[in-house]
């Protein structure tokens, strides 16, 4: 599996696993009629504008197979609330179901932060609905809840909870491996 900078030709395969991973995860959670009404083209005119213009999304990096193409995504940039402690931010990140659970999330999400950190931006907060059922994930990778809010999806008023990490390099560090001497 490859994990790589998006370019415009991705937007599309980008599109349909923000779908598909929106109701996979969200079923029972968000209301089924705007789950239903999601649609792999308006999202890939959404990736698209975020892929051409990196004002939009400082990082968008795709995980790809040889055989499926583009199984995950994550894109981050500076905190678009202009929170006073974190000044980076993962917007979304997502893993199609089939490939979750075998680390891609995880390379996934260190290739945000390293690309975060590069461009100055060492603090990093993700927002995730508090119903989701992979919010461990975050934990696993040593976020702490430092956040919570209420937002509206599709009618329905929603918990969202914000997991904050003081510095990147704790997760650019995590993806380091050492080296087992030779004998």
């Amino acid at each position: 599996m490859a994990i790589s900078q998006a370019t415009p030709n991705d937007a599309s395969a980008i599109a349909g696993v923000h779908v598909a991973t929106w109701r996979a995860t969200y079923a029972g959670i968000i209301p089924h009629e705007f789950l239903a009404s999601l649609s792999t083209e308006q999202r890939s005119q959404f990736w698209r504008e975020r892929i051409e213009n990196p004002a939009l999304s400082a990082c968008l990096f795709v995980a790809t197979t040889p055989q499926e193409g583009v199984v995950g995504f994550v894109a981050g940039g500076p905190e678009r609330t202009q929170d006073p402690e974190y000044t980076g931010e993962v917007h979304a990140i997502y893993v199609l179901p089939s490939r979750q659970g075998i680390g891609l999330g995880r390379r996934l999400f260190r290739a945000a932060a390293r690309a975060l950190a590069d461009a100055q931006l060492r603090s990093l907060l993700v927002w995730v609905l508090e119903a989701n059922p992979s919010r461990g994930f975050y934990e696993s990778l040593g976020g702490r809840q430092v956040r919570r809010r209420t937002i509206e999806i599709g009618g329905a008023q929603l918990a969202e909870v914000g997991y904050g990490w003081d510095d990147t390099a704790v997760l650019i560090r995590m993806g380091a491996r050492k080296r087992r001497p030779e004998l």
